[in-house]
C-alpha cells in the first residue's frame, strides 16, 4: 500500500506545495540552493503537506494559504532532518546520500538554519498571528525533542513513556501542527482544532513507531534507509523497550550491550531474532495500529466528505505499511 491513494483528492494540490516550495527557496547564495535543491527534489512521502491540505478540505476551506503553509511545514521538516542526519552521523536518507554525506556537516547545518529562518520569514507574510504561534510552539517543542533523544542516546533504561515523549515531542508534534492549521484555516470551532490536532498526534505517533518497527523487519530499499540505523545510534525504541521488559536476562544483556555502545552493528542480528522471538515487533505494530485508531476517533462528528475519508484512511495506513 502507498500513499497514491491520496492522488485523487490532493495531488492538484500537492503539486502547488511543491512549486511553492521551489519559489519559496530560491538564494542568491549558490550552495544554499545547490543544498536546498537536493533535499526537497529527494522526494519523500510530503506527509505534513498533505495532512495540511486534507484537514483544510475536510473543514471547507478554499482559498490558497494553505499551499503556503504546507510548504512552510515541509521546510520546517526538512531542517530537522538536515540537522538530525549531522547529530546521527547518517549516510542514507530516501534511498540516497544524505546531504551531509554529500556536502559536509557545515554546509547541511547551515542550510537547515536557513530553511527555518525562510520558513518563518514567509510565515510573517500569512498576517495571522493564531498560524504563527502554532507553527512556532511545534518548532520549539520539536527541539526540545531532538535534545531528549540525544539525551537518551545510548541508554538501555529508557522505558516506554520516556520513548513516546520523545516521538511525540520530536515527530508527532510536526503532524498535529498540520492537522491543526488546516482546520484554522477552515474556520473550525475550537473544540474542531483541537480534535483535528489530537488527531496529528495520534497520526505521527503512529508513523513513527512503525517506522522504529520497519527499522528492523523493512526492506532497506523500500524505507530508504540502512537497516538498524537506530541501533547503531544507540536508540532504544519501542521495539527493544518491550523485549527488554519481557524477556530473558541474556536477551535484556545483548540489548544493553548493542545500545550502549559494545556492539550496536555486530549484534544487529542477535537483536532482531531477539525482538522477533519475543513478540516485540509484533506488540510495537499494536502500539501503532492502537494510535491509529485513537486518530480516527478524533475525527467522530466529521462531516464524511472526501477529504475526512482520506483522513481516516490515512490513519489506517500509517500502521500497515511497509515503508
Amino acid at each position: 500500500m502507498t500513499l497514491d491513494f491520496l492522488k485523487p483528492v490532493i495531488g492538484p494540490g500537492m503539486a502547488e506545495v511543491d512549486r511553492e516550495l521551489r519559489a519559496s527557496l530560491d538564494s542568491d547564495v549558490a550552495l544554499v540552493r545547490q543544498v536546498a535543491d537536493y533535499i526537497i527534489g529527494g522526494g519523500g512521502k510530503r506527509l505534513r503537506p498533505a495532512l495540511l491540505l486534507l484537514t483544510a478540505g475536510a473543514t471547507g476551506y478554499s482559498g490558497r494559504e494553505h499551499y503556503l503553509l504546507a510548504a512552510v511545514l515541509e521546510m520546517i521538516h526538512t531542517a530537522t532532518l538536515l540537522h538530525d542526519d549531522v547529530v546521527d552521523e547518517s549516510s542514507l536518507r530516501r534511498g540516497r546520500a544524505t546531504a551531509n554525506a554529500t556536502f559536509g556537516n557545515a554546509p547541511s547545518v547551515l542550510v537547515g538554519d536557513f530553511l527555518h529562518s525562510r520558513a518563518f520569514q514567509l510565515l510573517v507574510g500569512v498576517g495571522r498571528p493564531a498560524v504563527l504561534k502554532i507553527v512556532s510552539d511545534a518548532t520549539n517543542v520539536i527541539a526540545e525533542g531532538e535534545v531528549l533523544q540525544l539525551m537518551n542516546s545510548g541508554r538501555a533504561g529508557v522505558d516506554e513513556s520516556a520513548y513516546l515523549e520523545v516521538i511525540q515531542r520530536k515527530t508527532a508534534k510536526l503532524f498535529e501542527a498540520a492537522a491543526q492549521l488546516g482546520a484554522v484555516l477552515g474556520n473550525a470551532t475550537p473544540e474542531r482544532v483541537a480534535a483535528f490536532a489530537r488527531y496529528g498526534m495520534h497520526l505521527g505517533t503512529a508513523f513513527q513507531i512503525m517506522d522504529d518497527v520497519l527499522d528492523y523487519s523493512g526492506d532497506a530499499a523500500a524505507i530508504g534507509k540502512n537497516l538498524g540505523d537506530d541501533l547503531a545510534e544507540g536508540k532504544m525504541t519501542l521495539p527493544l523497550i518491550r523485549a527488554v521488559a519481557s524477556g530473558s536476562a541474556d536477551d535484556a544483556a545483548t540489548i544493553r550491550h548493542a545500545v550502549e555502545g559494545g556492539g550496536r552493528l555486530t549484534d544487529f542480528r542477535p537483536v532482531v531474532e531477539i525482538l522477533q522471538r519475543t513478540g516485540a515487533l509484533a506488540y510495537a505494530r499494536e502500539r501503532a495500529v492502537e494510535q491509529g485508531r485513537l486518530a480516527r476517533e478524533c475525527l467522530a462528528g466529521v462531516e464524511p466528505t472526501t477529504h475526512a475519508e482520506k483522513l481516516l484512511e490515512l490513519a489506517s495506513f500509517a500502521a500497515d505499511r511497509a515503508f
